[in-house]
């Protein structure tokens, strides 16, 4: 899409998004996240994983864990008479609360016959603000937190965005519907998990 020169973004440490797969072989300690689309039956859908290169130091591993809390803290808030600004802030504090950085340039959206709809899903916001939901919006909802500070630059490439301290980022990103008034999530991390053999899931 928009002219991305492969199918995957593969986003490797200190990159955000929008990573372009390359020949770099990876090295423990690493982290990579694959962001996916899916065209279906002339609907779309998006998700986003991080994951752990053999063995990551304590503190990417809590970023990890934080960042893929703050998923669910912010799925849970896309209910009816929430606003956009709950979710964001729901994200927002989480990441903030464990001193991590909250990528501001990037959001999540809406989803539907197009990849990027609206409304916009800021990972950061104020409670009560922002666009109203409403039963039947489905939405992307993914943070992206930096293990240091939240600013960013764009790499030669053009695409690949990273952060500005050159410091690990996590993505995780979930479509989510808004069915009867609470959120129902459409993507799944779970055989992401069992072919890892992760026994406990947020």
């Amino acid at each position: 899409m928009y002219g991305f020169p492969n199918t995957l973004c593969i986003s490797i440490n200190d990159a955000i998004v929008h990573g372009i797969p390359g020949n770099k072989a990876l090295e423990n300690g690493d982290v990579i996240s694959i962001d996916c689309g899916t065209l279906i039956n002339g609907f779309y859908g998006d998700q986003a994983y991080t994951f752990e290169v053999g063995e990551v130091s304590p503190e990417i591993k809590k970023l990890l864990r934080v960042t893929k809390e703050s998923l669910f803290l912010g799925i849970d808030q896309f209910r009816l008479g929430n606003r956009v600004g709950d979710v964001g802030f729901a994200i927002q504090k989480h990441a903030e609360d464990n001193g991590f950085g909250v990528v501001r340039e990037l959001v999540g959206h809406g989803l539907g016959r197009s990849m990027h709809e609206g409304p916009e899903m800021p990972n950061y916001g104020k409670a009560g603000k922002g666009k109203k939901f409403q039963n039947g919006m489905v939405v992307a909802i993914e943070p992206m937190i930096n293990l240091g500070v939240r600013n960013v630059k764009q790499a030669e490439d053009g695409w690949t965005i990273l952060t500005a301290d050159g410091r690990v980022s996590a993505h995780f990103e979930h479509d989510v519907a808004l069915i009867d008034g609470k959120p129902d999530i459409l993507s799944s991390f779970e055989y992401i998990e069992d072919a890892l053999n992760l026994n406990v899931s947020v």
